[in-house]
């Protein structure tokens, strides 16, 4: 490994990337280190044979301008327009998402539909009294649906995708973050009419590369080197070494051996509870028991091919009830037609969970039987119809916000930012909830501050030989 680097990029995910891109074509020698095979993160799309998949549906939407405009840089003609068909499999019928009136309360039924207008009529009054501490998910959503509305779709939804009570989850987060709440929001604006907000999730249209969502992340890779920057995959930070009041350098672990890298400057968007722990020497106590504290919510992936045309019109199917062990369907032709080869098609499913559960260590030829088992059941598929599979696993693919997280990050971040030469992007490296857009505004505002610094040259940047598991 002997590049040398005025930044060096923690983590090749779309944020790091977004980053590296803007350094990179801003003159700056600029090195990013991902650990996987591939650029991306949870951004990636994925090949099985002429099948393509992403790890979960991506649409891309955004308001911010700076990112509008970088994308359409990068993929131009590749962007297509795709119009969003998303549904609900609540008791046995679809509800539309985003919803219409009618078939809201045809899907619902008429005695449900009373029950929480009524409810909802009642947490709107009380709300006018003066509104109670809202601690958790359950109160906040309860505070502002009613409770009939909460443990229709709430309850079993939430706690399926993030392992935990609702009682357990913080508002905080919730209200932060309204768009974790876009079904319920979308059934209350169909329901009692209220003005619907402008959330991105309610989108009626997206854009989409043809060949996936990956196309974003492999195209900012490019343009990194193209600028003469460098992407360095199978690239694992073992340690990064710290002063007073700087990052001094990382050692990195590869396959053809270990270095230790020096720079200037630093962008970590690796799992910020990650960063805490390769500090050498090793952060405050508090530092060190807040990051503990910080928990992510895995992702299990299965594919499943299809020897047939579509199976459905939808970008997304929403599957709220623990009877079916997925929680999220989406079939990638409906996407993209150059997802599959023609007359063909697969349903991905999505399985939420914690690394060392049930689901996570299954065998993948017990994930795929399941997975198909329950398709067949639902009525999507038939066994027969059914070419390959894939599963794969992604690990901290999601923040978990457990009641306190707040409190952690902020001893955290408050800690990290006594480092002049660090800065600190995306999802895990800032532990937010960030959609696709978010994760490369965050890059473009990490480069910004690293530009906006006195430019140290080259001179302490550089390679070292290192010993595995020792230090220079």
């Amino acid at each position: 490994m002997a590049d040398r680097a005025e930044s060096i990029i923690l983590g090749g995910g779309l944020a790091g990337l977004a980053a590296g891109w803007t350094l990179a074509h801003a003159g700056r020698k600029v090195l990013v280190l991902e650990s996987a095979a591939e650029v991306g993160g949870l951004a990636r799309t994925v090949a099985c044979g002429e099948f393509r998949f992403d790890l979960g549906g991506h649409r891309w939407f955004t308001t911010d301008t700076r990112v509008e405009a970088l994308v359409r840089t990068l993929l131009g003609a590749e962007l297509q327009q795709v119009a969003r068909a998303s549904r609900i499999l609540l008791r046995g019928k679809y509800i539309d998402y985003p919803l219409r009136p009618v078939n809201a309360i045809l899907g619902l039924g008429l005695m449900t539909t009373l029950r929480i207008l009524l409810d909802y009529a009642r947490a709107q009054v009380a709300r006018r009294g003066g509104e109670p501490p809202l601690i958790s998910l359950e109160d906040w959503v309860v505070s502002r649906f009613g409770r009939e509305l909460f443990e229709i779709y709430f309850k079993q939804y939430s706690e399926k995708v993030w392992g935990l009570d609702c009682r357990e989850i913080s508002a905080q987060w919730v209200a932060r973050r309204i768009q974790g709440l876009s079904l319920g929001q979308a059934i209350g604006a169909a329901l009692f009419r209220f003005a619907r907000p402008r959330l991105p999730t309610l989108a009626e249209e997206f854009l989409y590369p043809r060949l996936g969502i990956g196309r974003i992340a492999a195209s900012l890779g490019a343009g990194i080197e193209a600028a003469h920057g460098r992407v360095h995959t199978g690239a694992r930070v073992t340690r990064v070494e710290r002063s007073r009041r700087r990052i001094d350098g990382v050692a990195v672990r590869r396959a053809e051996g270990d270095a230790f890298l020096r720079a200037s400057e630093f962008v970590s968007s690796i799992p910020l509870s990650a960063l805490v722990r390769l500090l050498d020497p090793p952060a405050p106590g508090a530092v060190r028991a807040a990051a503990a504290r910080l928990r992510w919510r895995d992702l299990v992936v299965v594919a499943v091919l299809l020897g047939r045309p579509r199976v459905t019109d939808q970008t997304w199917i929403y599957l709220p009830e623990k009877r079916v062990p997925f929680a999220r369907l989406h079939e990638p032709t409906n996407w993209s037609a150059a997802m599959a080869p023609p007359g063909r098609t697969l349903l991905v499913a999505e399985y939420f969970c914690f690394a060392g559960d049930a689901t996570w260590s299954a065998a993948d030829e017990m994930l795929a039987e399941d997975t198909v088992r329950h398709l067949a059941r639902l009525g999507f598929i038939r066994p027969e119809d059914v070419v390959g599979t894939r599963v794969l696993r992604v690990p901290q693919a999601y923040p978990l916000f457990e009641l306190g997280y707040e409190r952690h990050t902020q001893v955290i971040a408050d800690y990290l930012a006594g480092f002049e030469n660090l800065h600190l992007a995306g999802r895990g490296g800032m532990f937010q909830y960030y959609n696709m857009d978010h994760a490369m505004a965050s890059g473009l505002e990490a480069a910004a501050h690293v530009l906006s610094r006195p430019r140290a040259g080259l001179l302490a940047a550089g390679t070292e030989p290192v010993a595995a598991g020792g230090r220079r």
